[in-house]
């Protein structure tokens, strides 16, 4: 079994509300929409979006690492030691009844 999940990730910084879910379709393959109330100021936006990454997916923050994109709105986050629901958990955010 895989030890980590990658998390193709779309940030939206600044938004008036955070929220995790829904889909656009990025460099890195369909990705997870995050809206993040942070700046995409010093790395802010990233941060934010890894714990709310960490939180729609039920995990420890300490778990979720940025792989790839710092300086991008499209991201790469891993994830380590997933749990296999994890991958349905994500499919449902990214796919799924996220309003």
């Amino acid at each position: 079994m895989d030890a980590t999940l990658t998390v193709a990730v779309r940030v939206k910084p600044g938004s008036a509300r955070a929220r995790v879910g829904g889909r656009f379709d990025g460099p890195h393959g369909p990705a997870l929409v995050i809206a993040v109330n942070a700046p995409a100021v010093d790395g802010r936006a990233t941060e934010a979006a890894r714990r709310a990454l960490a939180g729609a997916l039920g995990v420890r923050p300490a778990v979720v690492s940025l792989r790839a994109g710092a300086a991008s709105r499209d991201k790469l986050f891993l994830v380590e030691g997933p749990a296999p629901e994890l991958t349905e958990a994500l499919r449902r955010l990214r796919d799924g009844a996220a309003g």
